[in-house]
């Protein structure tokens, strides 16, 4: 009768002990884990479980948006750009690089900048690098540095999405016939005045890009359809202001007409439809082919665009990325009315930066709330954990100083355990994607 009295003394004690333990453990005197008054909300406004609370929350992201206006309905679809990226396998990351977007630094990121098992093997003094799968003599990557421009100089969406496969499968004869590889397409944009400006002061230094090809629908423009702006060998020391006449400058919405598809509106031939409705029909393909594509950053958000690409193909950049804004746009000097006309010359860009502003930066919201979710997951899991050893803990502790039970007491200890260390089913809480 003692031995019983004396194991019904030792349960409530123990149990109590094992309280405090957990309650140290979890709870330290010098945090602020245990706080249990604040509340937020989760990735798609879900509120989280109350055990949630338990955990303290990351430091505030100091680049990170704390509000966005909202005039485009993204779906959250939209929104995850999860690429299971195979660099092994048959997959290819192709960087659509438009001009004066900072693509050229962005490009140098990809072949020197990656954490790879087998890194770009890029040569002093050459142009080009060899960026090949580990173990195998193939290029993951098609891009200015890592090809070159093999589908003609600052190839765009409607040349590369004809020309990629061709060139690659020549590339590979070998496995040409025995795997399809499929394609990612990548891009930066930049603000349309000063990337507009950054245009005009490279063309006044000397450039031309007469080289490129525009083919569209197997040929490229006539003369006809896409006059030249200048007579001479290039168009050096231009006026801004014979820059903006130019009806054919092709620095006009360049970043639309280079994301669209133009085999919709007759390629350059600019008869096959009214003006207006030319402008529409190609913003709306060139904000679809944005939307779809696997990934896309701003020059403006380096940190932003660094982030989301390696969310977004889970390869991340040994250096991080630098922002950089004394550029050769900043430092020009134009009055109200002509900054109006660049708008207006640039319109349909100006539209389609805005939805791609709009876009990354609710897309990179998107992920450091998911990331946030993950990372508490993660915790909740390790609590867990420990938890149950604690659990095991208390058992094999009430087993040795209880001696041999009935089964019936055994079941009722074991339920006095589980009320105290219970924590909610949270698996019904997590946002499923």
């Amino acid at each position: 009768m003692e031995e019983k009295f004396s194991r019904l003394i030792f349960i409530p004690i123990a149990a109590v002990i094992f309280l405090m333990i957990g309650y140290q453990y979890v709870c330290p005197a010098d945090s602020n884990t245990c706080n249990f008054g604040g509340h937020e909300k989760g990735l798609v406004q879900q509120r989280l479980p109350a055990f949630d609370s338990l955990y303290s929350e990351p430091e505030p992201d100091e680049d990170f948006p704390a509000k966005i206006t909202s005039k485009f309905n993204f779906t959250e679809r939209d929104l995850d750009r999860h690429v299971d990226f195979n660099i092994r396998g048959d997959d290819v990351m192709v960087f659509l690089h438009i001009q004066k977007t900072g693509g050229t630094t962005f490009g140098r990121h990809l072949v020197k900048n990656i954490q790879l098992e087998q890194p770009c093997d890029c040569m002093s003094g050459q142009r080009k690098c060899t960026c090949h799968r580990p173990g195998k003599a193939e290029s993951w990557l098609f891009s200015r540095f890592s090809t070159g421009w093999s589908c003609g100089l600052h190839a765009d969406w409607t040349e590369l999405t004809s020309c990629v496969p061709v060139v690659m499968n020549k590339k590979d004869k070998k496995n040409a016939q025995k795997s399809k590889k499929n394609f990612y397409y990548i891009t930066m944009l930049r603000d349309p005045v000063s990337r507009y400006l950054s245009e005009w002061k490279h063309v006044q230094r000397g450039a031309t890009w007469k080289t490129a090809l525009h083919v569209c629908d197997g040929r490229p423009p006539t003369q006809d359809e896409l006059p030249a702006c200048y007579s001479g060998e290039d168009w050096t020391d231009v006026p801004l202001t014979d820059f903006m006449n130019c009806p054919s400058n092709l620095a006009n919405n360049r970043q639309v007409r280079m994301l669209a598809d133009l085999s919709l509106v007759g390629c350059y031939n600019m008869s096959s439809m009214s003006e207006l409705e030319r402008g529409r029909v190609l913003l709306a393909s060139a904000k679809a082919n944005l939307r779809n594509m696997a990934f896309f950053g701003l020059t403006e958000f380096q940190r932003k665009t660094q982030y989301l690409f390696e969310r977004t193909f889970e390869l991340h950049f040994i250096r991080a990325f630098t922002q950089i804004n004394s550029t050769r746009a900043a430092s020009v000097g134009i009055s109200e009315k002509v900054r109006w006309r660049i708008e207006g010359l640039n319109a349909l860009d100006m539209e389609l930066y805005e939805y791609a502003k709009e876009l990354f930066l609710r897309r990179y919201q998107y992920n450091r709330q998911r990331q946030h979710q993950e990372e508490r997951l993660r915790r909740r899991q390790e609590r867990q954990k420990r938890q149950r050893l604690h659990r095991n803990y208390l058992a094999e502790l009430l087993r040795l100083g209880g001696g041999e039970k009935e089964e019936e007491e055994e079941e009722e200890e074991v339920k006095v355990i589980e009320e105290v260390v219970t924590t909610e089913d949270y698996s019904s809480q997590v946002v499923r994607w």
